[in-house]
């Protein structure tokens, strides 16, 4: 038997739509394979009773088929679904690494990031690699259709989880089909300054660089109380704050010191609005882990 832990992502950034991506120290999901003539799903944890366990409906299943690697798959979430913190893709990422490993198939990391991304297309509708690849590589990575590229980078992050739920098809459903000249040149700006804030590890330029007037302000629609949470978190000393993924989670990046001011402000916000939530106070950290039982 082998064990894989997968961390949560974040994608997008803002500026970064269908392009950036982190990885979270926490949470993760932990994902059991051991070999058999067939696949077989269990799965425990946040949000287990909404998750198909037929492989045929599962990512981990899609990842199973791209390998040709049979196995009983034991799932441990600890990445809720429809999150926006990549939970597929956190299982998916496990999966891969585990499976590769157990059949000695000898891929990279790099390699596996399309066989992942496969599952993810049951989710989604469309193969996105987003948050696959951070899952799978760790630091910031960004994502275009033949590449990869990924960046070591320690950034101090809350990510704001609210008792709310956003599908990825419904949050893909309001992305706008085009755009204005102007927006587009401040995004390109903007993502560029957060490309380089991430080599520096510097969250000032980071938060700068989260500004999207294109996809974020459409998605923030989808989130009960996100201007709230937003406006306090800044308040607290967020240097930037935007919609992880689809949603509901909100990323807000910070300072180590004022990550603690920041979650209470955020989860203090959402409760002012009647809404539960968790806030993580984590950092864009390592990809996903094999142990060998």
């Amino acid at each position: 038997m082998l064990t894989v832990r997968a961390p949560a992502t974040s994608a997008n950034l803002g500026s970064g739509f269908d392009v950036f991506g982190v990885a979270l120290e926490t949470p993760a999901d932990v994902v059991r394979v051991e070999r058999a003539p067939e696949t077989r799903i269990s799965i425990t944890g946040a949000g287990s009773q909404y998750i198909p366990e037929d492989p045929k409906q599962n990512t981990v299943g899609a990842v199973a088929d791209a390998l040709d690697a049979p196995a009983h798959i034991k799932i441990d979430k600890g990445v809720r679904p429809s999150s926006g913190l990549g939970s597929s893709a956190a299982s998916a990422a496990a999966a891969a690494v585990a499976l590769n490993a157990l059949y000695d198939r000898g891929l990279s990391r790099e390699e596996l990031v399309p066989i992942a991304a496969e599952g993810e297309a049951l989710v989604s509708g469309e193969a996105h690699a987003d948050n696959v690849a951070p899952s799978l590589l760790g630091g910031f990575t960004v994502v275009t259709d033949d590449d990869v590229t990924q960046v070591d980078a320690r950034i101090p992050v809350v990510a704001c989880l609210p008792e709310q739920s956003v599908s990825t098809r419904d949050a893909r459903g309001v992305v706008p089909d085009s755009a204005k000249l102007a927006d587009v040149v401040d995004t390109v700006g903007n993502a560029s300054t957060l490309t380089v804030g991430m080599t520096r590890d510097d969250p000032e330029l980071v938060g700068r660089g989260m500004n999207d007037a294109i996809v974020t302000p459409r998605r923030t629609a989808l989130i009960d109380g996100y201007d709230d949470v937003r406006e306090a978190a800044l308040e607290a000393g967020a240097t930037g704050v935007t919609v992880s993924g689809a949603g509901p989670g909100i990323l807000a990046v910070c300072h180590q010191q004022e990550q603690r001011d920041i979650a209470g402000a955020m989860v203090d916000a959402f409760e002012a609005s009647g809404i539960d939530c968790r806030a993580y106070q984590t950092h864009v950290g390592e990809g996903a882990r094999l142990y060998r039982d």
